[in-house]
């Protein structure tokens, strides 16, 4: 017995026991499913989040009242005590670090209406609020048109730079430049068009409209709220010292107590990857969990399959005995067996756990991305899961008596 006439033997058992077959690769094909699938949705999101970290640069760094990303009921109660950071706060830091590198202020408003003449968007356009510096920062050009400038800001005018899905919904082809739209009551002139950028974890990068921070404080802003600041090193030698300049300026400015823990976030491209990477943790420890009590429930129905099998060929394994088959070779072919059952089942979780991650990946706008990694990861995990699984039936098998197993009926 060689091993690919065990392979060949094994492959003939599934076609012959169909509904066994069946039950048996489902149930292995749902554990690598769960594995593969979290596995590669994970490598997406990863992959995606260091892309849009690249595309801001090494020298950009952000300040905000409160993490991007929270865990927990304490650290909520926490955050929320903190001052909120004001315009008056940024522009003395603006006044403080402006010689050494770009300083941006952003604020926003969700679910906003857009309109002109008789047309108008879906609540669910994005209002910024920002400065002339925000197009350099955050890596957006204006193609058709032009951003908003420092007099645009300074003497509080009425322009927008709007993005690419408001241009669709609103101007079907019109051209934009000079046309009047209005937010809620206050009528903007366009003076730009942003570039496309697609959509990011399901959310689009193009459906916005910006507009100078001090036409958006006057009309737009709540008390309450909390101004961002966006900061980019002039080079990347001068990054650590332009953050070390940022966070004492801000902490006098904020009246931090010397000891006391900062009152405000600072959020580099490395701790941004870091918190969705604690976030997509969960999702991989979910995926092998689950995979591993699936594959643990298939493990036991295989050696259960496995056991019938050899009760169903007790007669075989009496005459391949007879003929002088050594108990090596009987156990080596329940095992490849096993394996070759167990791995196709694998290679069907491998390809629809791919295929989900792909379109989840796909309308979440993330990058879709090939795990390498996790397809030997599933691959290895199914060769074990057939090796444990096939060693006692195999073991039964081999130390069958050649004559009673000659006389089963």
């Amino acid at each position: 017995m060689n091993l690919f006439e065990s392979i060949r033997m094994a492959i003939n058992s599934i076609f012959i026991h169909k509904l066994r077959s069946f039950l048996t690769l489902l149930s292995v094909a749902i554990g690598v499913f769960a594995i593969m699938g979290s596995g590669s949705l994970v490598s997406s999101f990863d992959n995606t989040v260091e892309t849009e970290m690249a595309n801001l640069g090494e020298n950009s760094f952000k300040i905000t009242r409160t993490p991007s990303v929270q865990t927990g009921h304490d650290s909520w109660r926490k955050y929320r005590k903190r001052e909120r950071i004001n315009y008056k706060q940024y522009s003395k830091l603006k006044n403080k670090i402006g010689d050494m590198a770009f300083v941006s202020v952003e604020s926003n408003q969700s679910n906003m209406t857009i309109k002109y003449s008789e047309f108008e968007t879906d609540p669910d356009v994005t209002l910024q609020g920002t400065n002339e510096v925000y197009f350099n920062i955050n890596n957006r050009d204006v193609p058709k048109g032009r951003p908003i400038t420092e007099a645009d800001v300074e003497y509080d005018r009425n322009v927008a730079v709007i993005g690419n899905d408001v241009f669709n919904k609103l101007f079907k082809g019109i051209d934009p430049i000079g046309k009047q739209i209005k937010i809620g009551k206050q009528k903007f002139e366009v003076i730009g068009v942003l570039d496309e950028k697609g959509a990011i974890l399901g959310k689009s990068q193009d459906n916005q409209v910006i507009i100078p921070i001090t036409r958006f404080n006057k009309y737009y802003s709540n008390w309450w709220e909390s101004l961002d600041i966006s900061i980019k090193a002039f080079s990347k030698e001068s990054f650590p010292y332009v953050l070390d300049e940022t966070i004492g300026a801000l902490r006098t400015l904020r009246s931090d107590q010397p000891g006391a823990e900062n009152s405000f976030e600072i959020e580099t491209n490395e701790s941004i990857t870091q918190q969705f990477s604690g976030l997509t943790g969960y999702l991989t420890y979910f995926g092998l969990l689950a995979g591993f009590f699936a594959l643990a429930a298939a493990g036991v129905g295989i050696t259960n399959i496995m056991l019938v099998a050899i009760k169903e060929r007790t007669r075989e394994i009496g005459l391949r005995k007879a003929l002088g088959a050594r108990r090596f070779w009987i156990t080596m072919q329940f095992l490849v067996e096993t394996m070759t059952i167990t791995l196709i089942g694998g290679l069907i979780g491998i390809a629809l756990g791919f295929l989900m991650s792909s379109m989840i990946s796909y309308f979440l706008g993330l990058k879709v991305t090939i795990p390498i990694d996790w397809m030997i990861i599933s691959i290895t995990i199914t060769t074990i899961l057939g090796l444990v699984s096939g060693l006692y039936p195999a073991f039964r098998a081999a130390s069958l008596d050649p004559i009673d197993a000659l006389r089963y009926e």
